[in-house]
């Protein structure tokens, strides 16, 4: 059983069934995707006030779109500006975000650059890495008696709880409370289903919907290759 909770571009909620096994395989797979980013920055102009290899290590960490990149064996991104505040847009239609800052240049400065792409994997660096992939137990609420009367907790826990005359659980999957906090709460109790709460966060390289499904088929690869082993 899988059930979207909440969706948008950039992160999906789900509520699962799934073995919390199964759901760590899946998040330890997401570093196995292939992603194209920034490997060697050749900088041939630099008057900023930034020393090479803090230019090189900011392009280097820049979301790209991996559509035309990946199709590419030596894709490189090309950067000439004169002056004024350097944006990752100055890279070219492939980054993900366009507003990432660099540098800022005075009057008269220049950077020119080329940064040279390769694919790698999360497991190498954090660059390659498309999103994130979490997961926590589905909480379950209990309100009776006295606890109806805890409007504080709606105004503390807005996206968990609601008060209209009476306290009321608005959304459990959105509860991080610990238990410990809810004590001095009498009439609310919260304890913890087999059900889990899986988030995944894109990055902005791969739809957030395809790194779940690229990181099952790197978990299904990789299942493959050592059933081929143990034969």
């Amino acid at each position: 059983m899988i059930e979207t909770i909440q969706k948008t571009p950039e992160k999906i909620v789900l509520i699962t069934d799934m073995e919390i096994c199964l759901a760590n395989a899946i998040r330890r797979s997401v570093n196995e995707i292939p992603i194209v980013a920034v490997e060697d920055v050749d900088i041939y102009k630099n008057d900023s006030a930034l020393y090479d290899p803090i230019i090189a290590h900011r392009i280097g960490l820049i979301p790209l779109k991996q559509e035309k990149l990946r199709g590419s064996k030596t894709p490189q991104l090309k950067l000439s500006v004169v002056g004024g505040e350097v944006l990752s847009k100055e890279l070219g239609k492939d980054v993900a975000y366009e507003e990432i800052p660099i540098v800022l240049l005075g009057k008269n400065q220049e950077l020119e650059l080329v940064a040279k792409c390769k694919t790698g994997f999360g497991r190498e660096h954090s660059k390659f890495s498309p999103g994130l992939f979490y997961y926590r137990h589905l909480p379950s609420i209990q309100i009776s008696g006295e606890g109806e009367k805890q409007s504080e907790l709606a105004e503390i826990y807005p996206k968990v709880f609601e008060f209209n005359e009476k306290l009321k659980v608005k959304n459990e999957w959105a509860c991080e409370i610990d238990s410990l906090d809810i004590e001095k709460f009498r009439g609310v109790e919260i304890n913890f289903t087999k059900n889990l709460v899986v988030f995944i966060e894109s990055w902005g390289q791969i739809k957030v919907e395809d790194i779940f499904i690229e990181a099952m088929g790197a978990l299904k690869d990789n299942l493959t290759e050592l059933s081929k082993e143990l034969k």
